[in-house]
């Protein structure tokens, strides 16, 4: 191993005072080697929350020798790393230990890739892939983080390919939201690709002007500005069976275009179409109106009186934020959400921690790996349905049932001053049964003086504010429809004609698009999707992650193709209509399948379409080592 080089004894001793111990704990095993680190007394406490203490649970002698051996091994310039790629076994011994329970073996490889220690890459299944790839081309549609992953892929690989992007600039749903609050609900250490330069987040969960900045960054980074044509909208697109290609429609600023690829891969992902209630007048209010994916720039709520429809993600960003400076503030709500309480949701990451972060070899990696098991995997065995509990109307078992009693005592010890809103802000439904949402000041924000819930149904729009069916009238200067998205169009929206003229939006027609493993779909040759559907996190975990497993399969599978001289693939039948059944089998023993509640989660017949059951770690799994036997091929001529 090489050296890591000597570092300030001072700097390095102020830094280490907060370090996180678990983190560090690994540090000082990798520089040293030395197993008494993954020993009694130096096993940390396991801490579920997810900004945990970064004591570790640890008595204060042992704090401080994990400390001064961290300070000696990295204060000496001839030290060297004992250990880099631990590998399966021992990685999984590591992860125990610093997490304090017992980590599968099976989660070893995955997390092994997403800490760098091993590469995520695939690689040329044979030497001659130079020529053979320049032959071919790679359409990408969006420019967001999922084609960010899937164009720095293909770059590695010597693979030409165009990314088109209808904005000015990348980052997608980033790009495109802007409204006040706007912030990720992920940690940003593990909403963040695995590779590339280290980014300088200024908290735990940043808000979008960073992220924003960061995809900016990586595009740069890697190598993928100079491959996008933004501006640039995708009007359709239409396969030729006789050249084995896509024929691209396209609008552009200097007028309509087209252009050919080989391979299409969407990554405009499932929240790309807001989606406006259909009110009677909606037309008629005289002030400003738009859906939250759309606020103005410019746009200032000083003294307005502002109604903000809906109270689900996005709502919940933009009150707490807002209320200060309306004059008021009207949320209408339909149904009630459940909110996770997040201690220090809005602490930064200090000098030190930054410091640690970018400097000490090792910890940003365990530090990742940290934020990524306690927003993973954990939850989803808690949201199965047991069918013995006697209360399937409030909760599924009893996991669940304590996790809705934390949940409501949380809201009544924020609500205590205004025991009259309790009723109407406790959900019906099991928790986690829509898409869990963080309280970063939601519940603080109803109880002010300016702020008014509504729960009764809106009747109509008119030219100077809502109406309700109970007959009551409340004026507003700026409307903002906080109302989520057209979720089950995804791809198809894009006016995709694939073999024998069949259309994506038939195939996936009543709201029922299907994929296999959320990328696939018979009848429509060499097209890939990202965020596809039942490939959303319901669970938890982060979009990115699911970008490069998908970017990964789809790279394994043109390398494939292109190795075997295969003009085109078009998944199987047998094999794209077996996984959805596995999907709809098992969603059915999971919480979103639940009687008692709709989310967007579910189409209109109350099937899931948009996130998958699985595991995060079932999920690399399925998308990790490509096969083209699952697909009929089509030699070239």
């Amino acid at each position: 191993m090489t050296s890591h080089g000597a570092m300030d004894g001072e700097r390095l001793r102020s830094a280490l005072a907060g370090a996180d111990l678990r983190v560090l704990l690994m540090v000082v095993f990798h520089l040293s080697g030395d197993r008494r680190w993954l020993e009694a007394p130096f096993q940390p406490r396991r801490d579920v929350n997810l900004i945990a203490a970064e004591d570790a649970g640890l008595a204060r002698e042992e704090q401080d020798e994990i400390r001064a051996a961290a300070h000696a091994l990295l204060s000496d310039a001839a030290s060297t790393a004992a250990i880099g790629d631990p590998g399966d076994a021992l990685m999984v011994e590591m992860m125990s230990v610093c997490l304090g329970e017992r980590v599968p073996e099976e989660y070893a490889p995955m997390m092994r890739e997403e800490l760098g220690f091993t590469s995520r890459d695939v690689e040329w299944p044979s030497r001659r892939q130079p020529a053979a790839a320049s032959q071919r081309r790679v359409l990408i549609v969006g420019a967001g983080a999922s084609g960010i992953a899937m164009g720095a892929r293909l770059g590695r690989l010597g693979i030409p390919y165009l990314i088109v992007e209808r904005n000015s600039e990348v980052g997608g749903t980033w790009f495109e939201n802007r409204y006040p609050g706007c912030g990720v609900d992920t940690p940003n250490h593990a909403y963040s690709f695995s590779f590339g330069g280290r980014y300088p987040w200024s908290r735990y969960f940043s808000p979008r002007g960073e992220i924003q900045d960061y995809l900016v960054r990586c595009a740069d980074e890697f190598g993928v500005r100079p491959n996008i044509r933004f501006a640039t909208a995708v009007t359709s697109a239409t396969w030729d069976e006789s050249t084995s290609r896509w024929n691209v429609g396209l609008a552009t600023p200097e007028g309509d275009d087209t252009l050919t690829a080989d391979f299409l891969v969407t990554a405009i992902g499932q929240f790309g179409l807001p989606s406006i209630p259909e009110l009677d007048g909606i037309d008629r209010f005289r002030g400003a109106s738009f859906h939250s994916a759309a606020w103005p720039d410019a746009l200032d709520v000083t003294g307005r009186r502002v109604a903000i429809l809906g109270t689900g993600a996005s709502a919940m960003q933009i009150a707490p934020t807002i209320a200060d400076r309306a004059a008021s503030l009207t949320l209408y709500q339909r149904s009630a959400q459940w909110a996770r309480p997040i201690p220090r949701y809005r602490d930064s990451m200090g000098a030190d921690a930054q410091w640690l972060l970018a400097s000490v070899p090792f910890y940003a990696e365990w530090f990742r790996f940290t934020m990524l098991w306690r927003y993973g995997d954990g939850l989803l065995r808690f949201l199965r349905k047991d069918p013995d509990w006697p209360h399937p109307d409030r909760s599924l078992n009893r996991i669940n049932d304590r996790h809705r009693q934390e949940m409501t005592d949380h809201i009544a010890s924020e609500l205590a001053e205004r025991s009259d809103l309790i009723p109407a802000c406790v959900p019906t439904y099991p928790p986690y049964g829509k898409r869990i949402l963080l309280d970063n000041g939601w519940y603080t924000t109803l109880t002010k003086l300016n702020v008014e819930l509504v729960t009764d149904a809106i009747d109509h729009v008119d030219e100077l504010g809502i109406a309700t069916r109970d007959g009551s009238h409340r004026a507003a200067d700026i409307i903002v429809y906080a109302t989520g998205f057209q979720m089950t169009q995804m791809a198809s929206r894009l006016n995709i004609c694939g073999r024998e003229g069949l259309r994506l939006d038939d195939a996936w027609a009543d709201e029922n698009p299907t994929a296999y493993l959320g990328i696939s779909v018979p009848g429509m040759p060499n097209l890939f999707l990202m965020q596809g559907p039942n490939s959303g996190l319901g669970h938890g975990g982060s979009a990115i992650f699911l970008s490069e497993c998908q970017a990964r399969y789809i790279t394994g599978l043109l390398l494939g193709m292109i190795d075997a001289e295969v003009s085109a693939i078009d998944v199987r039948r047998e094999v794209h209509d077996d996984y959805v059944q596995r999907v709809d089998a098992e969603h059915e023993q999971l919480i979103w399948t639940h009687p008692g509640m709709s989310t967007y989660y579910r189409n209109r017949h109350g099937r899931v379409v948009s996130v998958m059951p699985w595991r995060l770690v079932d999920y690399w799994a399925m998308t990790h080592d490509a096969t083209l036997d699952d697909y009929e091929l089509t030699l070239r001529s």
